[in-house]
Formats: C-alpha cells, sequence, structure tokens
C-alpha cells in the first residue's frame, strides 16, 4: 500500500532546469528521512540528495552541491529536488527514496521504500 510517486523528469538542454516532486502514501511521511537517487545505464545506483523528517538536515553528493536543492512539506506528503545548471552527467533514471535511521548518509539497500522513477535526460 506505501506508494511513492515521481514526476517532473524531462528532456532538457545543458545549463537548463527542472523541478522533480514525489508524492507519498500509504505511510506517515513525517516520519521518514527522504532522498534522491539517480541510476544511470551501466552504473550503480547513487544518492543525490537526502533530506531528515522535519527538513533540519540535508546532505548532497559533491556532483551536485550547489546545483540542486532538496526540499519537503509535510502537510503535502511531498518531496522535492530542483535542478538547475543541468550536465549532460546528470542523465539518469531517478528515484524517490523513504528510510530510517542516520539522515544524512544511505546506502540503496538502507532504503525502506522506493518510488518507480523518473527519467531526466540532459542534451549537450
Amino acid at each position: 500500500q506505501v506508494q511513492l510517486v515521481e514526476s517532473g523528469g524531462g528532456l532538457v538542454q545543458t545549463g537548463g532546469s527542472l523541478r522533480l516532486s514525489c508524492v507519498a502514501s500509504g505511510l506517515t511521511f513525517s516520519n521518514y528521512h527522504m532522498g534522491w537517487f539517480r541510476q544511470a545505464p551501466g552504473k550503480e545506483r547513487e544518492s543525490v540528495a537526502t533530506i531528515s523528517t522535519t527538513g533540519l538536515y540535508t546532505y548532497y553528493a559533491d556532483s551536485v552541491q550547489g546545483r540542486f536543492i532538496i526540499s519537503r512539506d509535510n502537510a503535502k506528503n511531498t518531496m522535492y529536488l530542483k535542478m538547475s545548471t543541468l550536465k549532460p552527467e546528470d542523465t539518469a533514471i531517478y528515484y524517490c527514496a523513504g528510510f530510517l535511521g542516520i539522515p544524512l548518509r544511505v546506502r540503496a539497500d538502507q532504503v525502506a521504500y522506493w518510488g518507480q522513477g523518473t527519467q531526466v535526460t540532459v542534451s549537450s
């Protein structure tokens, strides 16, 4: 019954922007840390950004720090990822994730719930 649904992906040119959204249902959203992972063809799924239950703590991968902003609205059971200055290497399927434990770092195998993913393609 737990469901995480991503939206907002698409095709953009280098330097462009996108905002991803993840709507959660079937769980107490405010009890879970949330995050965004991404996976490019032939590569491991990697953490992009995470945010603690109340939004007090955030973490960003070095590759996206300064360009991406993660946020959440617990009243709407929704998490967001604002992506700016996009690069071709940002091309991947982006997955919404919910997890417990340490808020600033999480491995893929520690994630409790996954969304189906949304494709982000950055063309040069």
